[in-house]
């Protein structure tokens, strides 16, 4: 199911959880718009945390997170807060078009660590590499299915129903990513038990956050928790974005 479809109303079903925030945290730059001015940087997780219920951690896909600095993440936050985090670039790499057995584990090793404050992990295919249904296929087995898959496939050759079905039956979450260059607003693919959805426009006016609001409303209404992260930038107004977000679906959901 995508976003065209009308979902069947379920009342007696829970109401979703929206969990909105932006790409990376630790950026001085966003003082005095979203950090005080003088807030160390030790203390620039708690003050996010404090505003923002969800964080997708960017220099994990750099390095794998070591079990201290997710302990140290885990301790700033909230137990209310969720983190998503980038797989390492090297090992998504070869766990598509090397060993998924292999890259996998070593992938997902330490992630226990963070608990239940493990929203999901972002495994991105970038846009050089074309649809492979059998590499896919070999990605999903190795996947352990005790931690939420998200899959940013960039390449437009992965958007068929072959993949989709795929991750419908994985319960993995498509990404639907929203970017300058795109002439279409992308669909909204229903294929596991979350919405994921990365906002990576330089720049959003009102009507075009109110048009993102609209659409993700009905599935919180639905039942379905959903994750909506800005692309962070060099001021905060993503930061902010962010987080009046919520109440910007909260007025669709309201009138509808």
């Amino acid at each position: 199911m995508h976003d065209r479809e009308r979902l069947t109303p379920q009342p007696d079903r829970p109401s979703g959880r929206l969990y909105a925030g932006t790409s990376g945290f630790a950026y001085r730059g966003w003082a005095p718009r979203f950090y005080p001015p003088e807030l160390r940087a030790l203390d620039l997780l708690p003050h996010y945390a404090s505003r923002l219920p969800a964080v997708e951690l960017n220099n994990t896909f750099y390095a794998r997170p070591t079990a201290a600095k997710i302990d140290a993440w885990v301790s700033a936050t909230p137990p209310s807060f969720r983190f998503v985090i980038k797989a390492q670039r090297g090992a998504t790499v070869r766990a598509l078009y090397g060993s998924a057995a292999e890259s996998v584990p070593w992938l997902t090793e330490t992630l226990p660590g963070f608990g239940g404050r493990l929203g999901a992990v972002l495994f991105r295919i970038d846009a050089k590499s074309a649809r492979d249904d059998g590499r896919l296929a070999g990605l999903l087995a190795a996947w352990p299915r005790s931690i939420p898959l998200v899959l940013e496939a960039q390449n437009p050759t992965w958007h068929v129903d072959e993949t989709f079905a795929a991750l419908r039956a994985a319960e993995a979450v498509l990404c639907t990513t929203d970017l300058d260059d795109q002439e279409e607003t992308p669909d909204i693919r229903r294929t596991g038990p979350f919405l994921y959805l990365r906002l990576r426009r330089t720049s959003y006016d009102d009507a075009a956050l109110d048009a993102w609001a609209a659409r993700i409303a009905p599935f919180l209404d639905d039942g379905m928790d959903a994750y909506v992260l800005f692309r962070h930038d060099e001021d905060g107004t993503s930061a902010l974005h962010a987080e009046g977000f919520a109440a910007r679906v909260d007025r669709f959901r309201a009138s509808g």
